[in-house]
């Protein structure tokens, strides 16, 4: 059986949004799609039921909460195998032991309580930072810019090969018979800017150069996945140098895509990912779904 698509719900807003692209994640797939709701049994909001079932009555809530969830996703994908469970433990916890058996996990980028307000709430930073497999982070709002059927970005980082988030994010545009645009921010040294400052006219920065000459490199070594049965056309694949800061770059050119891919590194000594500058900065601004793919993920 192929590895599943896991979504975590809440019952808020964003848990919602996030269900609803995971079940279309799980239709493009073919996969199947499990809906798990993880709680210390902490206060619900709402009456609490008065009949006596021998259960906590935040469990009941719990369990209404995901049949509720499987019944939308079986409403709008009814082509998908949906399964619901309620684990009675840390959401984190949880979520990291479910991405040891799925294909990505997905979760809305706010959750409920104090930390609500918050544009990405300390579940998703969290799970992010320990999955095993990639995760897939949802804004809480729709976007203003609508996107571009189809458009997938990714980062490209200074590894000389095609790291597993690009090797993702080709297979997510393959999947939706879109374009994927391979993005490499270049900077020019600080002390080149005091010591030569650019001019009109000027010609191409070797650094500009350089970023994309390793780009090339790059791209002419990352394959294509197998095109799907019936389907003989293949990924048409951009190429973005542009100059900045690299969170900066990234989240201008995800503006109208419909997903942005990052990579993380899995750091030696310890059981997590190192989430740097650019994966925080992008979970939390970029206007479009983030996924955060670990670079020992194989697929």
């Amino acid at each position: 059986m192929r590895l599943p698509v896991v979504v975590g719900v809440d019952g808020s807003e964003g848990s919602l949004r996030a269900l609803d692209w995971a079940a279309a994640e799980a239709a493009r797939s073919r996969r199947p799609l499990r809906v798990v709701h993880a709680s210390l049994w902490e206060h619900y909001e709402g009456l609490r039921p008065t009949a006596d079932t021998g259960r906590p009555a935040e469990q009941i809530l719990a369990e209404h909460l995901v049949a509720s969830a499987r019944d939308r996703a079986q409403d709008l994908r009814p082509e998908v195998s949906v399964v619901a469970d309620v684990q009675p433990e840390d959401p984190v916890a949880a979520l990291v032991r479910e991405s040891h058996e799925a294909a990505l996990v997905v979760l809305g980028s706010r959750g409920r309580g104090r930390i609500a307000g918050m544009l990405l709430g300390s579940v998703g930073l969290a799970l992010a930072g320990r999955s095993h497999c990639p995760v897939v982070v949802i804004p809480a709002v729709q976007p203003r810019t609508p996107a571009e059927p189809g458009r997938v970005v990714v980062g490209i980082s200074d590894a000389t090969s095609p790291s597993a988030a690009a090797v993702f994010a080709l297979a997510q545009a393959a999947s939706r018979h879109g374009e994927l645009t391979a993005v490499r921010a270049w900077r020019r040294p600080a002390h080149e800017l005091l010591s030569h400052p650019p001019f009109p006219g000027a010609p191409a920065s070797p650094h500009r150069r350089q970023a994309e000459e390793h780009l090339e490199e790059v791209l002419k070594a990352l394959k294509a996945p197998q095109p799907q049965e019936g389907d003989e056309s293949g990924t048409v694949i951009h190429r973005s140098v542009a100059r900045g800061p690299a969170h900066q770059v990234l989240i201008e050119a995800a503006e109208d895509a419909e997903l942005l891919v990052v990579g993380a590194r899995r750091s030696s000594g310890w059981h997590g990912l190192q989430l740097g500058p650019v994966n925080h900065a992008v979970l939390h601004y970029a206007p479009c779904p983030v996924a955060v793919v670990p670079d020992t993920y194989h697929g």
